[in-house]
């Protein structure tokens, strides 16, 4: 028989929770405590006490409950309630100048802009999720469609909520949404990360090159109990989704999530034109060493949000949004030698060895070179002291030779006539800088394009890495994608390091990539400028392979996100001999090759229409999509000009509801789309 709990237990450990998350936001996020680490210890063993008397009280927002789960056996994918975009970049004033002609080009005249300016922050992107003011989801951006659940490690932030808002006297401007998906940064500060590294140094275990791998690798342990160990901190900055009133502008917003207690940080403006923004911008290059954090940069939003949903995303990009990059950080070093790559397309590109040399915190030995006529025109010569920078603090390249440190021993490079993988002669374009092996059998560049082809964005196909792919390339068992499917476990077993177990896997998962979508296959193909956005259009617009095979350069570039560059790579793909042996090897093997399951001929209900879904409906999203685009209609993600429906399940989000009110976009329920389904 369980025993009663006093009520006057149930009041100290309610205002004891209360209390201790108050002192966590003081502490964690303004930085501003009121009472010494002594009493907040004592706050924190009363209430772990009480709990441990009486279990029945433990709660998921209890402040006992951040110390980390038990290890997780993997990490499980979730969709985002809307995409979690990426940023274009500005390199000066002038881009940002044109950036602003380009958006006001898309806008009635009178259209008032102004600007909010954020430290674009070099750490992990999280999507937080909270029901009724409880934390119950946090995943990583992924590919900004599906991400990984990282709740439990999350959890362990100091500086996250566990519920929102954080202290029940506050006044809020909107009424708190059932639920409110919030976007943020988890990051490590910069004297944090040192004495992080010092102490991991000290214990001799890893060490990390920078903050941001850091955070990331933090998050991404399968033991929650770790992660608690870390010392890492937590920016929000954007609502993604809420089915409730929000604020109208990201100034509003970030004044709003403070208010409910998301750490928002104190580096922010608003500027009513663009070259105060670009004063505040170029201000911070020289100040940017005085932020706690790593930043590679300044972001620039359109403040009011409505006006940035109504500009719209060009790929996977918003147009009311861009980032400001710092300029890259420099160092010396000498070449050791140059070597060329060759990549998964066959393009030679050049790269130089280097001295090893520390920039903003990572040890560099190598340099891309780009290509052979821009190492020509900058004359870097093996033997050479060159300066060194990191683009975006993230790829290193060679600036330049500095020539006055030169003695004569330098030796200039000449670029190869023949592939340094296969041999074979090399080809230069007459219009393009690259050059090529055009050789289908080069080794290197088959390697590449398996490992391509078996990679997340493309087939997915688990345990196939570069080092199994070169496996299989040197022991003949695969000359292009499509030989993967016809693998034998006996094959396997031949291969170094490969036992029953391992062999049976790497099948399951090549058998389980047949069915992955259409437009997973057209991104493993590797055909030149098509990526995950652009095979998403053509497997939307084509539906099958056979059909995009067959299309011409001008019929593609009719097509919305396909320019003349794609449509004439697209149609010299189809048109290679060989490439077409590769599709009709992955139609006797069974691979989809269609957008969608054949439905029975007859007329297409749905045809020309586009739809848009909000909330929850009797089936899991991507079927009722798949539904809809079989019967001839089109699934988009964010409503816009050109939505025909939104279809409104239970708790929908609210920006989509809002914005198709705002346009006036005519919204229905399931029933109301079987009906059309059945031409009713």
């Amino acid at each position: 028989m369980a025993k009663t709990i006093p009520e006057d237990v149930i009041r100290r450990v309610e205002a004891l929770r209360r209390e201790i998350n108050y002192h966590n936001y003081r502490y964690y996020v303004l930085n501003s405590p009121v009472i010494t680490d002594a009493e907040y210890d004592a706050l924190m063993q009363e209430l772990r006490e009480l709990e441990a008397a009486y279990p029945e009280l433990v709660t998921p927002d209890s402040p006992t409950q951040r110390v980390g789960a038990e290890p997780a056996e993997g990490f499980v994918r979730v969709r985002h309630p809307a995409p979690i975009l990426s940023l274009d970049n500005a390199f000066s004033g002038d881009d940002l100048r044109a950036w602003v002609e380009r958006i006001r080009k898309l806008l009635p005249p009178d259209t008032p802009l102004d600007f909010v300016v954020e430290p674009k922050f070099d750490g992990l992107t999280v999507v937080l999720t909270y029901e009724d003011g409880l934390f119950v989801q946090g995943a990583t951006r992924g590919d900004g469609e599906v991400g990984e659940e990282i709740t439990a490690n999350l959890r362990t932030v100091r500086s996250l909520p566990l519920r929102i808002p954080v202290a029940e006297d506050r006044e809020l401007p909107y009424p708190l949404p059932h639920r409110l998906v919030v976007r943020g940064e988890a990051l490590m500060f910069i004297e944090d990360f040192r004495r992080f590294n010092r102490e991991q140094e000290e214990k001799g275990e890893k060490t990390f090159a920078n903050p941001r791998n850091a955070a990331a690798g933090s998050l991404r342990q399968l033991d929650p109990r770790i992660t608690a160990s870390r010392p890492l901190r937590l920016y929000c900055y954007a609502i993604v989704d809420a089915d409730g009133p929000t604020p109208p502008t990201q100034w509003e917003t970030l004044a709003y999530l403070r208010t409910l207690g998301f750490p928002v940080t104190e580096h922010i403006a608003r500027f009513d034109t663009i070259e105060e923004v670009i004063a505040y911008c170029e201000a911070w290059i020289e100040k940017r060493d005085t932020l706690p954090f790593e930043a590679d940069g300044m972001v620039v939003k359109v403040n009011d949000l409505r006006v940035a949903a109504q500009l719209g995303v060009v790929g996977k990009a918003p147009r009311g949004a861009i980032a400001f990059k710092f300029p890259a950080r420099e160092a010396t070093t000498k070449v050791l030698d140059i070597r060329v790559n060759v990549g998964r397309t066959g393009v030679l590109t050049p790269y130089a060895v280097l001295e090893p040399v520390r920039i903003g915190g990572v040890t560099v030995r190598k340099a891309t070179l780009h290509n052979f006529e821009d190492l020509a025109r900058k004359d870097v010569r093996i033997g050479d002291t060159v300066i060194l920078k990191r683009a975006g603090d993230v790829i290193p390249y060679i600036v330049g030779p500095i020539k006055d440190l030169r003695d004569g021993d330098e030796v200039p490079y000449a670029p190869p006539d023949r592939c340094p993988s296969c041999g074979e002669p090399v080809f230069r374009p007459p219009d393009e800088v690259a050059v090529y092996c055009i050789n289908a059998a080069c080794p290197a560049q088959l390697v590449r394009r398996i490992a391509y082809f078996a990679s997340r964005g493309a087939m997915e196909i688990e345990t196939l890495g570069e080092k199994t792919a070169a496996l299989l390339v040197e022991r003949g068992l695969v000359r292009d994608v499509a030989d993967l499917y016809f693998l034998t476990k006996e094959d396997l077993l031949s291969l170094e390091g490969f036992a029953d177990k391992k062999a049976e896997n790497l099948l399951a998962a090549i058998e389980a990539s047949k069915d992955r979508p259409l437009e997973r296959l057209l991104t493993g193909l590797g055909i030149r400028y098509v990526g995950g956005v652009v095979a998403e259009i053509l497997a939307r617009h084509y539906g099958s392979i056979e059909a995009l095979a067959q299309a011409s350069q001008e019929e593609l570039e009719q097509i919305e996100g396909v320019g003349p560059r794609i449509a004439q790579a697209v149609v010299q793909w189809f048109q290679r001999p060989r490439h077409r042996e590769i599709i009709e090897k992955l139609r006797r093997a069974g691979v989809r090759l269609t957008a969608e399951r054949p439905v029975e001929e007859g007329p297409k209900p749905l045809e020309g229409l586009t739809f848009v879904i909000t909330g929850t409906l009797s089936r899991p999203r991507d079927e009722i999509a798949a539904l809809i685009e079989q019967h001839g209609g089109r699934v988009t993600g964010s409503v816009s000009r050109r939505t025909s429906y939104l279809i409104v399940g239970e708790s929908p989000g609210g920006t989509k509801y809002r914005r198709a009110q705002e346009l006036g976009i005519p919204m229905i329920g399931e029933a109301e789309l079987m009906a059309m389904l059945e031409g009713r």
